[in-house]
């Protein structure tokens, strides 16, 4: 996963999709959230369990234990490998479970021709539904960020067709296996075999080629996920 993704429905569109049982404890925006290229470093929504029930909080993507903070810029992500069992995200596990809600992400491919020429491509589910990646957090209550606060997005290998775009990808769970990520009741072994068994199948995504101005942290909106025409592309 190479780093950027985007959310841009209203929090309600994630909430109804998720469907969850748990109550969403505290206020969160009602509006469109129109991120559509969310870079590492920057806060986001994600879903978490709190007590009972579920909070939905702005976190920077990004995390590191106290120890390693400093040494390197802060991971984004998490491979699902070793995060449950490694020392680096042990703070996180089982207790940090969390969704980061989105509508799809980005990758980018090697021209094989030129290494240095990249292709951006946008990779989301054929029905146009909500995501759910599987993620870990830390995030602490206050009214101000913590700046211990942060979250990883858990990776796995691809597999079949979506190797061709990068060898790993997001964990991205079905509702009813993210709302059980994110349930207190769920055991850690449970937890463990949802997000190594349970990403959704490369069948049901789709991916094209999308405009480079996604390259650009700065630039947003609809354009950047629009499927790019064979006449718009500058290097054709």
């Amino acid at each position: 996963m190479c780093g950027r993704y985007s959310i841009y429905e209203p929090m309600d569109h994630y909430l109804k999709a998720l469907a969850s049982a748990q109550l969403v404890i505290n206020g969160y925006d009602l509006w469109p959230i129109e991120r559509y290229n969310v870079a590492p470093t920057t806060r986001v929504e994600i879903i978490r369990p709190v007590g009972e029930g579920l909070s939905v909080d702005k976190v920077r993507w990004g995390w590191s234990p106290f120890w390693a903070r400093g040494n390197r810029p802060d991971p984004i992500n998490a491979r699902v490998e070793t995060a449950l069992t490694g020392r680096f995200f042990k703070q996180l596990w089982p207790n940090g479970r969390a969704l980061a809600p989105a509508n799809g992400w980005f990758e980018w491919v090697k021209d094989p021709n030129d290494p240095k020429r990249k292709q951006p491509y946008y990779i989301r589910l054929k029905e146009e539904q909500p995501m759910f990646f599987a993620a870990l957090a830390e995030v602490h209550a206050g009214l101000e960020p913590d700046e211990r606060d942060g979250f990883v997005i858990i990776t796995a290998d691809s597999d079949q067709g979506m190797i061709d775009i990068h060898d790993r990808r997001p964990v991205v769970l079905s509702p009813e296996h993210a709302r059980e990520w994110v349930d207190p009741q769920t055991s850690p072994v449970r937890a463990a075999e949802i997000v190594k068994e349970c990403c959704r199948a490369t069948e049901e995504f789709t991916w094209f080629k999308v405009g480079k101005d996604v390259g650009n942290v700065r630039n947003q909106g609809e354009g950047l996920i629009g499927p790019l025409m064979e006449d718009d592309d500058p290097d054709e």
